[in-house]
């Protein structure tokens, strides 16, 4: 493995296959290693400190798995670690690698889908709180009005493949009514973690005609072919062999059938341990 070069895909769980699938639709050729802290996962309640640690475990061995380029597809993550990461780490200890996150792509252009100026953001307690969404996008676009909305219930709800069923309207609805009662005029909804584009199809029944959902996937993957256009010396590293690994601190068998809700086709994981540094099949 170590004489490939593959791009990380680090999530704390499921959600970040969601980013996973566009990056991979967009940039077949690359080899990729997408790995879930699924043990120690949701992240979103976590303290400051737990998270930056947990994350910064899971980039260290994507690193020695021989990833140059980590892609945070956790908004948690890049909430509460990767600036730290970026900042602190990599100059010190790995010069040579790229850690990137999902909230900087996203605030963007996140503008440009609103003609109110006021947008809704979505996201984990985690992410909310860290208001790492209301800097960002405030400083793109410092004239938009950003309001914040946490929906602690929908990530159990799709993990637990109940977020198809009728009993996740209530929840749903909930967490819709509760941003828009706090402005009328938001024509745009920012779904701020990568498990909710799954409640898409719920969310448009309680949507006012007019306001627009942005999910993240897409925008992440177009960030990235920019990225890498920019950067043609991490770019010419990286093998183009169209390989995807997968591998996850939790049970193995149980993110392969789970793992079928946020990406197609099938799924066959490994068990990492980070406290022995090791891997079994």
């Amino acid at each position: 493995m170590m004489s490939k070069k593959s791009i990380g895909i680090f999530d704390s769980g499921y959600g970040g296959l969601t980013v996973f699938e566009s990056i991979a639709k967009l940039l077949p050729d690359y080899n990729y290693i997408y790995f879930g802290d699924n043990a120690r996962a949701p992240y979103g309640d976590h303290s400051f400190e737990t998270i930056y640690q947990y994350t910064l475990e899971c980039v260290e061995w994507l690193f020695a798995q021989g990833c140059p380029l980590v892609i945070l597809a956790c908004n948690t993550a890049s909430a509460k670690a990767l600036r730290t990461i970026q900042q602190k780490v990599l100059p010190m200890k790995y010069p040579g690698y790229r850690v990137l996150g999902v909230i900087r792509p996203t605030a963007e252009v996140i503008g440009s889908y609103t003609k109110t100026n006021s947008i809704g953001v979505m996201g984990t307690r985690g992410t909310v709180k860290s208001e790492s969404y209301l800097i960002e996008i405030h400083h793109q676009y410092p004239e938009l009005n950003v309001i914040q909305q946490s929906c602690p219930m929908w990530v159990p709800l799709i993990e637990n493949n109940e977020h198809v069923n009728e009993g996740a309207d209530y929840f749903v609805k909930k967490y819709i009514d509760n941003l828009l009662e706090k402005s009328g005029d938001i024509d745009a909804i920012l779904l701020a973690c990568t498990h909710y584009p799954l409640l898409v199809p719920k969310m448009k029944d309680y949507l006012p005609e007019g306001v627009s959902l942005v999910s993240q996937g897409d925008i992440v993957a177009d960030s990235l072919v920019d990225y890498l256009n920019r950067h043609p010396e991490i770019e010419g590293e990286l093998t183009k062999e169209g390989e995807m690994s997968f591998y996850t601190t939790g049970d193995n068998l149980v993110f392969d059938h789970n793992a079928s809700i946020f990406f197609p086709g099938e799924v066959v994981s490994s068990q990492v341990r980070l406290n022995c540094g090791s891997s079994k099949k």
